[in-house]
């Protein structure tokens, strides 16, 4: 198949990414992805792997553990979720996103023997990622696969992996309808990816979780604070220069180019996640350069200069509250504000648009996220009048950067959040598709 029809075939299965909350959906069920894995030879096997989950930050932790396995030398295969322009981003080896080629070969040959699965067994749509994934990476082959979970951590798919570290950057709120109602219930969750015997980077920092994670039995458990920590996160330009602490090591005056406090703990938890697989500290030269080196693309990216354009996948209460902080302490510098918002289905926009500071902004546009779990952009306006702010309904999210745009002055600042859906269409706007001519470029 070509691409196309490679992703045609992918979309026909079950989407949990896509289908609404209140629909009925297929239940978890590990033994289908073994048995899909056990079909294409069980590729999960053919190298080790950190496995990262959390409810924030799992993605720029993971990219920021993979420059750190990089900068030592390793062949590093990374699978994230969602992406934000192309499906290619989310299967990459060195940080680079699998070619167009290589994704339609993988997933021809997966439909090729979906009829072996039966009815029963039928996969859905990000098992058969999951599965591509493995089975390009062992395909290259890669010497380690840093693999984020879709969603929670125990039923994902990929947790058929036994990863011999694993990293949770964090407990907090989201996708409760499918995870559970409180913490205790998303952290039991997330502890699922945990393996007995292996090692566990916990950079969550409530007391009253680590049971959670214990019970899980891993021989050895890091807590963020006691074992590793930032013990300093200067404002720097374009980012932060970072203290850091491991288990094993010190590094001092580390550069890191990313807007936003929370920033440092997600990298060092990959710092002391690679700690952890390499067992023994990284060279301060190395860690400097790898720091130096990561990118998070739309988590408090900066994309245009005049007026400032930042675009952050904040997509819950506490992300929000995060990239308030953020736009804040960083970012804003005094500049009068435009918020383009957008947001799915299930999240409070009230609740959203308060952590996310709306109030100091002049102006709020809101527009659907390109996804059917979409809320309306008319409620998202309300919610935001409700809070005092004018506010203009849009029906996309060209449309949206288009109004907000023409408003803002030269020296104001455009935020554009609520949704990772959002902003990668957002990105492909202002930058264009990633590997072709921008469409327009920063100023």
């Amino acid at each position: 198949m070509n691409l196309g029809d490679a992703l045609a075939w992918l979309d026909r299965h079950q989407n949990l990414e896509r289908i609404l909350a209140d629909a009925r959906l297929q239940a978890p069920e590990p033994e289908r992805m073994r048995r899909l894995a056990h079909v294409i030879g069980d590729p999960q096997a053919s190298q080790p792997v950190i496995h990262l989950t959390g409810t924030n930050g799992k993605t720029s932790a993971a990219r920021a553990l993979s420059q750190l396995l990089i900068s030592k030398g390793l062949n590093v295969g990374t699978f994230i979720s969602p992406h934000l322009q192309r499906l290619n981003e989310r299967i990459m080896v060195g940080l680079q996103p699998i070619s167009d080629i290589d994704l339609a070969e993988v997933l021809s040959d997966l439909a090729g023997l979906e009829d072996l699965l039966g009815d029963q067994m039928r996969p859905t749509w990000f098992e058969l990622l999951t599965a591509a994934a493995f089975r390009y990476f062992a395909d290259r082959p890669v010497d380690v696969a840093v693999v984020e979970v879709g969603m929670g951590g125990r039923w994902d798919a990929t947790n058929i992996a036994d990863g011999t570290v694993s990293i949770v950057t964090n407990v907090a709120l989201d996708h409760t309808e499918l995870l559970g109602p409180t913490r205790e219930h998303i952290a039991r969750e997330k502890a699922g990816i945990v393996k007995p015997g292996t090692t566990l980077v916990l950079g969550e920092t409530d007391p009253e979780l680590y049971d959670i994670f214990a019970e899980e039995r891993p021989e050895a458990l890091w807590l963020a604070g006691r074992d590793f920590a930032v013990e300093s996160a200067e404002l720097a330009e374009g980012g932060r220069s970072l203290d850091l602490r491991t288990p094993e090591g010190h590094y001092d005056e580390v550069y890191l180019p990313l807007h936003g406090r929370h920033q440092a703990d997600n990298f060092v938890a990959a710092l002391a996640g690679a700690e952890a697989f390499f067992g023994k500290p990284l060279e301060p030269a190395l860690v400097v350069k790898a720091a130096a080196a990561v990118t998070s693309p739309g988590r408090l990216e900066v994309v245009q200069k005049s007026p400032l354009v930042v675009l952050d996948g904040a997509k819950n209460v506490a992300g929000a509250e995060s990239s308030a902080i953020a736009v804040n302490d960083e970012l804003a510098g005094g500049r009068s504000r435009v918020m383009v918002v957008g947001m799915l289905g299930g999240k409070s926009a009230v609740e959203m648009l308060t952590a996310l500071d709306v109030g100091k902004s002049r102006l709020v546009v809101t527009c659907p996220p390109p996804s059917p779990r979409a809320q309306p952009a008319e409620e998202v306006a309300e919610a935001a009048r409700s809070l005092g702010c004018r506010a203009i309904a849009t029906g996309s999210v060209a449309e949206a950067l288009e109004v907000a745009l023409a408003e803002a002055e030269p020296d104001e600042l455009v935020l554009v959040t609520g949704s990772l859906y959002v902003v990668g269409a957002a990105r492909t706007v202002l930058l264009g598709e990633p590997g072709l001519e921008p469409t327009s470029r920063p100023t």
